[in-house]
């Protein structure tokens, strides 16, 4: 189950896979798409299905919160890598630096979409915003592909875009990459540079994608779905083409996916208290 539209990151990665991990669980796999509001819709699905190993959730920042995390159990961190703040041409920037200035000086008129509230690509928004001291006003989507198609389109300005959403039009020119944004350049994105190092030092968001199951699956049924994954993110054709996208292709146990997440959740949770951001 992925909880949101066709050809977000979820859904790009999830397909990518889809072909090794057939031949690794000797099953047939049948991809669904459930999007709506901000991936809740799916989750439950899938937190309502039998606790069997047989009914996964592609899971990302907005899915899974502190609201629902009870009702799952992680199976596997697929990819945490940055995202790019991508721009349209139409907003004549073309560096952070100028971004800001811009920002600065017209408070509140830079749309940045999302693909949806509480989303990674929504908080790492909002926590540049917060750094730098500015305005944006966030659009939410269903899903990083509907954004997308609105950024193309010049009806929003701005994306913290999962890279292997954005790339294609960014190497065709029709978008700007402005940076990435972890604290250091990713291994599939070496020429680009950091928000940290383009004039916003400290500034670190990273989007995550993962497998779960619902909550009372065994822990035999979750260490083998796993070692699946794990198998599959090791190929190096997988490996390859991830890289290729933009995204990094992780690796461990259940056990250092769930450590993860908590830390991940108390530094988005930190924020929305903070700046009073709306999730919902």
């Amino acid at each position: 189950m992925v909880p949101f539209p066709p050809g977000g990151g979820a859904d790009t990665l999830i397909r990518l896979l889809t072909p090794s991990m057939l031949e690794l669980w000797k099953q047939s796999l049948v991809i669904e798409n459930r999007p709506g509001a901000s991936g809740s819709i799916g989750a439950e699905l899938v937190a309502q299905s039998p606790a069997d190993g047989y009914t996964l959730l592609m899971g990302s920042t907005a899915a899974i919160t502190d609201k629902n995390i009870s009702s799952f159990v992680p199976v596997a961190l697929v990819s945490a890598s940055p995202y790019l703040v991508t721009a349209s041409p139409s907003l004549n920037v073309s560096s952070i630096r100028g971004l800001i200035a811009y920002a600065k000086a017209n408070p509140g008129k830079i749309r940045f979409g999302s693909s949806g509230s509480g989303s990674a690509s929504h908080l790492a928004g909002e926590l540049f915003a917060s750094m730098a001291g500015i305005d944006l006003l966030h659009v939410p989507y269903k899903g990083t592909g509907q954004a997308l198609t609105d950024l193309m389109a010049g009806h929003i300005d701005l994306m913290f875009a999962p890279a292997q959403t954005v790339m294609p039009q960014i190497e065709t020119g029709k978008l700007l990459a402005l940076a990435q944004t972890g604290l250091k350049r990713s291994e599939a994105l070496p020429s680009i540079p950091t928000v940290s190092d383009s004039g916003l030092l400290g500034y670190n968001a990273v989007g995550w994608f993962g497998l779960f199951v619902p909550a009372g699956t065994p822990k035999p049924i979750v260490q083998k779905l796993n070692q699946g994954v794990i198998a599959a993110l090791s190929q190096e054709k997988n490996r390859k083409a991830m890289i290729e996208r933009g995204s990094e292709p992780a690796s461990g146990s259940s056990e250092d996916f769930a450590a993860f997440l908590r830390l991940d959740q108390a530094k988005w949770a930190k924020l929305i208290k903070e700046n009073r951001v709306a999730v919902q």
